[in-house]
């Protein structure tokens, strides 16, 4: 599809596009040397085994082998076409794509997409009727003593559906939109054979935004006696509401600074938080949380405040939550709240700097949540009840990596309980080598991924196969190393794939362009040759090179062309000795097979 575009416009829109940060939009990196790593979000890992590199503008996950430019991981990521990634990354360049001539291929269904328009116009709609008209006075009056301000109105888009039957299906069947396919989409009722109405009508409404800004759903809050309270738009190719997190798009570059995401239950604590200056927040749509929602925030950050309502419900919710996220991978710490409290209602009553500073930044640590939320199953004043209780906390304690942390509660346990230090550690030790847990000396961080990916990598290879991946490693940097290539072996590569990849190479040199690794794979129309060509160009090179060295890869490669035809002309040599009943003649030639087999191994 790339010949649609001028080649010169794909590599303006590659170049304005760091594929450190856009990658880093989807993924939490951390710098190591001259790459950035993190956990692929193509498959599920524990170590980080997805490198970045900026120099080369490109990505390899060594697990999955999954890799290419920043073109490649958009339309892996979000399924785009090669039309949606280069128009997604033209908009955030702010880089004008031309009309002409070009194919504005989908990878959703058209139907999905009309439903997809649909809700952007809705968004709108709902948008102007509360802020500028009649009918939205009483939402705007909703919103204003809830303590919603117009600039956190503006910024969510927030709306209103008048309590009119067909307002919003008059409006959208003159845009063009099918009755049918509205109410499949649930943004229309039927009431019958052949009237609608408006789902949401008389109801403040919330746009359920996708992770890349685009209204997928609605969220309506009902302002008088209506029930059910909240309604949600039904779920869709596009809606998904155990995969989604509301305003997962604006907290994005929020979370990436900080480092920590907080995550609510509700609509509305997001939007006081985000108004009182706490902007990484997130909130579930209505359900418990999922182990898709999880998953996808393990892989954009390591710690999650957990900020739900402070009553028993929940604390249940928090303890579910915590568990969950747990388990992959995050880093946890919980927000306190007093039981007659929720987000919101604490931002309206004491302010925004107490919810900051005494609510999100005094969250406590898993293990201190951990204590207070097993206490309520317990009557610590009944003695077995409290060695039940002590036995629990232990082995919870045991599971924890930081002996730091652990003795810091042992000492809360010991002091608490006035039971003896030595005895509390020797019990947690006992439950640590039932699990099976290592010393402290044996635990890995969580991004040293040296040794993983070396254990991944470690394949024998003959040498004038190493010799020829080193080559092209190098070509792949330097225009000089390719026309020394060129010239003194032309394609003599001794494996097919590197002979086609240094033919690619020969002829983009020669139209002129510089070292570019992610334009080249641009080039290449073969998936296969292109993993391969990332493979090489993330393996490990010098800054500089001597032709002595480069002379030795020539050599080692030349050698082994050498050997081959050697190796072929003696085999038939073999069989003819053996023909006329020669034997020591065959067995003699046979040897020299072997020395050359052997050198081929190890040409030194």
């Amino acid at each position: 599809m790339s010949n649609q575009i001028p080649e010169e416009v794909i590599e303006e829109i590659r170049k304005t596009n760091d594929i450190v940060d856009i990658i880093g939009e989807y993924v939490h990196l951390k710098k190591q040397g001259r790459n950035y790593f993190g956990l692929c979000p193509f498959h599920g890992e524990k170590t980080p085994s997805f490198s970045v590199t900026q120099e080369k503008q490109i990505f390899h996950c060594f697990g999955c082998g999954k890799g290419g430019n920043v073109l490649t991981f958009m339309m892996e990521i979000e399924s785009f076409s090669f039309y949606e990634a280069i128009k997604f990354l033209a908009d955030k360049s702010g880089i004008t794509l031309p009309d002409s001539g070009i194919k504005q291929e989908s990878s959703i269904t058209q139907e999905s997409q009309s439903i997809l328009s649909a809700h952007g116009w809705l968004t709108k709609l709902y948008h102007h009727l509360l802020r500028y008209t009649k009918d939205g006075k009483e939402g705007y009056k909703y919103l204003k003593e809830r303590g919603i301000g117009d600039d956190a109105i503006e910024t969510f888009q927030l709306g209103f559906a008048p309590n009119v039957k067909d307002f919003v299906a008059e409006f959208l069947i003159k845009k063009g939109f099918q009755k049918q396919l509205l109410v499949k989409a649930g943004i229309l009722s039927q009431l019958n054979d052949t009237e609608v109405t408006d789902r949401f009508r008389g109801r403040v409404m919330f746009p359920i935004r996708n992770h890349i800004g685009k209204t997928v759903a609605f969220g309506g809050r009902s302002i008088k006696e209506q029930e059910p309270k909240y309604l949600n738009s039904p779920e869709s190719e596009l809606f998904q509401k155990g995969k989604l997190l509301y305003n997962f798009d604006l907290a994005k570059k929020h979370i990436r600074k900080v480092n920590e995401v907080v995550l609510f239950e509700g609509y509305m604590d997001v939007i006081s938080a985000y108004q009182a200056g706490v902007k990484n927040v997130v909130a579930t749509l209505g359900t418990s949380l999922t182990e898709p929602q999880a998953k996808l925030l393990n892989r954009y950050v390591e710690t999650v405040i957990i900020c739900y309502d402070g009553d028993r419900a929940g604390l249940e919710a928090t303890y579910k939550a915590a568990e969950l996220l747990r388990k992959n991978g995050c880093s946890i710490k919980v927000a306190r709240l007093d039981s007659d409290m929720d987000p919101d209602s604490f931002i309206q009553k004491y302010g925004s700097e107490a919810f900051e500073d005494k609510v999100i930044k005094a969250s406590e640590t898993y293990m201190s949540f951990y204590m207070r939320y097993l206490k309520k199953d317990f009557n610590l004043k009944n003695e077995g009840d409290r060695i039940n209780y002590i036995e629990n906390i232990l082995k919870e304690l045991a599971m924890i990596e930081s002996s730091i942390e652990r003795e810091y509660y042992l000492r809360e346990l010991s002091n608490e309980y006035n039971i003896s230090i030595e005895a509390l550690s020797s019990e947690m030790y006992e439950y640590r080598q039932k699990q099976g847990i290592p010393r402290d000396n044996q635990q890995k961080n969580r991004y040293t991924n040296k040794n993983t990916i070396a254990k991944r990598n470690k394949k024998l290879f003959p040498a004038f196969y190493n010799a020829e991946r080193k080559l092209i490693s190098y070509m792949l940097q330097d225009s000089y190393i390719t026309d020394k290539v060129q010239n003194e072996m032309g394609a003599g590569f001794n494996v097919d794939d590197h002979k086609i990849i240094a033919t690619h190479l020969y002829a983009f040199y020669e139209e002129g362009h510089s070292p570019d690794i992610s334009l080249f794979i641009d080039r290449l129309n073969d998936d296969r040759l292109k993993q391969q060509v990332i493979e090489v160009a993330m393996m490990p090179v010098l800054n500089e090179i001597s032709d002595r060295e480069i002379n030795d890869y020539i050599r080692i490669i030349l050698n082994k062309a050498n050997d081959s035809v050697n190796i072929k002309s003696l085999k038939e040599q073999q069989k003819l000795a053996e023909q006329q009943n020669d034997p020591l003649k065959a067995a003699q030639i046979a040897m020299q097979i072997i020395e050359i087999q052997k050198h081929l191994k190890n040409p030194n």
